[in-house]
């Protein structure tokens, strides 16, 4: 079996997480506990056929656990589903349905059976089948609330092949009767014992999903000795008087209840949104149940991971809380990946030198879009040399082909911008005149390609004010120094360079004030 959270929130969802929901596939089939809205997206990102659900069990008739039913109903239907849906229930889950295929004119082309629990239902077996059975029984809740228990039937041992053979057991009849507890009588009148060649009965698995409930006999009576325990966990203890009074449990309540159930793993769900980190309830649980896990959407829990591995894949939303490996440094958002050098970072494109912001290989480059090469170039995009000062083409004294220079200094002048020892000086001279305008390689830049000179003389000009004015505190700012061109905005007339004020503290709001009655 396998269990796929697809929504772990309680009453309201978050930016992180949908309203509650969990799949149970076995086998090929699928069963569904509770049906909040966007469940049926869920099952897509992972890969679940909504068309393989036979069963949905819904708790009890709060919104968010079953809100998202018509919406799937109603793709079933278009996907021209003909195989029959069982809905089990509380009263009152059929009428809503009905109301609302009525309202949309929808004639469903499959039929849906109803198992509705009237309230005063004091527990027992809803579905039986050859090889599972799903138990329901009331909890406690302010409204009519069911708990569910889904338990494989224990299965044969397997047959030792080896003594059967010397028994001389060979016909497959033979061996079904075996494995089905019977004894086989052999045609010399031999009479085979089944617990001779079987072994011992191999007990099946269980989940039991418990939601919306205070701590009670039921919810332990259908937790004892489950394979996997899914309680809610919506309150932690420092509000347990929420929980009282909305009728939930805590963490450390959800463990209490696993560890009288003797569970085998107790697995949180059902959070409030008030806490943004579920691990703080994980802790709380922690400190009484050895074996707690903590609910991720669309993160799958398998009883056989040997076998189940795989089957469905997991979306990379879900992988988030992992924190991806890295090679180099960090860049802005998370790590690096570069393939090898320092200081890795944010620059496609780029497999050359692995200095700063460069995501390639070795060197030293700075920021160079698609350079395939490596070195100390700068700025120069489609670069495929080695980046030797803005050249091509590379020298035959460099003994380093993947960046940087051949030896450890490098002498420069105004004159001759070549490396020291070269006879050809490495680039063409360069010229400035006093006009603002320099030559190079016989092309003519204009008065832009210099720095600007800010301490240039501008006369009587009222609208200029030099660095190093007073005002200023000697300092440049980082805006236009225009007066006119400065941004009405309050928080750059506050700012502490000019006027030395500070912004005023925003007080954080207080996280219970809007979920008081989650």
């Amino acid at each position: 079996m396998i269990v796929v959270p697809l929504g772990v929130s309680s009453a309201t969802p978050t930016a992180n997480r949908h309203l509650p929901a969990v799949a149970l596939w076995r086998e090929g089939r699928i069963f569904l506990f509770d049906c909040g809205e966007n469940a049926q997206m869920q099952m897509l990102k992972i890969g679940m056929k909504r068309s393989k659900i036979d069963y949905i069990f819904i708790t009890h008739l709060d919104g968010d656990h079953f809100f998202g039913l018509p919406g799937l109903l109603s793709t079933l239907h278009i996907q021209r589903r003909e195989k029959d849906l069982t809905i089990v229930g509380p009263v009152g889950i059929k009428e809503y349905v009905d109301f609302h295929l009525r309202f949309t004119n929808i004639d469903l082309t499959f039929d849906i059976h109803y198992i509705e629990l009237e309230e005063g239902f004091e527990g027992g077996i809803v579905v039986d089948e050859d090889e599972f059975q799903v138990e329901a029984r009331p909890l406690v809740h302010n409204i009519f609330c069911l708990g569910y228990r889904f338990q494989e039937k224990d299965k044969p041992g397997k047959v030792d092949a080896a003594k059967a053979a010397e028994f001389g057991i060979v016909e497959d009849q033979q061996f079904k009767d075996l494995k089905a507890g019977l004894d086989v009588t052999l045609e010399d009148g031999t009479k085979v014992q089944a617990s001779d060649i079987v072994g011992e009965l191999r007990k099946g698995k269980s989940v039991t999903y418990i939601t919306d409930t205070r701590v009670c006999p039921n919810a332990v009576e259908l937790a004892k000795e489950t394979t996997f325990l899914f309680h809610e966990a919506t309150f932690g203890t420092a509000i347990a008087d929420k929980a009282v009074e909305t009728m939930h449990s805590t963490a450390e309540e959800a463990a209490m209840v696993a560890k009288e159930a003797n569970a085998e793993r107790l697995i949180l769900t059902h959070y409030s949104a008030r806490y943004t980190n579920e691990y703080v309830l994980y802790k709380e649980a922690k400190a009484q149940f050895e074996n707690v896990w903590v609910a991720n959407e669309l993160r799958p829990i398998m009883t056989d991971p040997a076998t189940e591995s795989g089957i469905f894949r997991v979306p990379r939303e879900a992988m988030a809380q992992r924190r991806p490996q890295s090679t180099g440094g960090f860049r802005r958002g998370g790590f690096s990946r570069p393939s090898g050098g320092g200081f890795g970072g944010r620059r496609p494109y780029n497999s050359g030198g692995g200095g700063g912001f460069n995501r390639g290989g070795s060197g030293g480059g700075q920021r160079r879009p698609y350079n395939s090469g490596g070195g100390g170039g700068q700025r120069r995009p489609y670069n495929s040399g080695g980046g030797d000062y803005y050249r091509n083409d590379r020298n035959n004294e460099r003994s380093n082909d993947r960046g940087g220079f051949a030896g450890s200094s490098r002498r420069f002048d105004n004159n001759n911008r070549g490396p020291a020892g070269s006879s050809s000086g490495g680039f063409e001279r360069r010229s400035y005149d006093n006009n603002n305008n320099r030559g190079f390689d016989n092309r003519n830049y204009d008065s832009r390609d210099r720095s600007f000179n800010r301490d240039r003389n501008f006369g009587d000009r009222q609208d200029y004010r030099p660095r190093n004015d007073d005002r200023f505190d000697n300092r440049r700012s980082f805006n236009n120094d225009r007066p006119e061109q400065r941004s009405g905005n309050t928080d750059y007339n506050n700012d502490r360079r000019y006027f030395g004020e500070k912004k005023d503290v925003i007080k954080p709001r207080n996280n219970f004030d809007d979920y008081d009655r989650f």
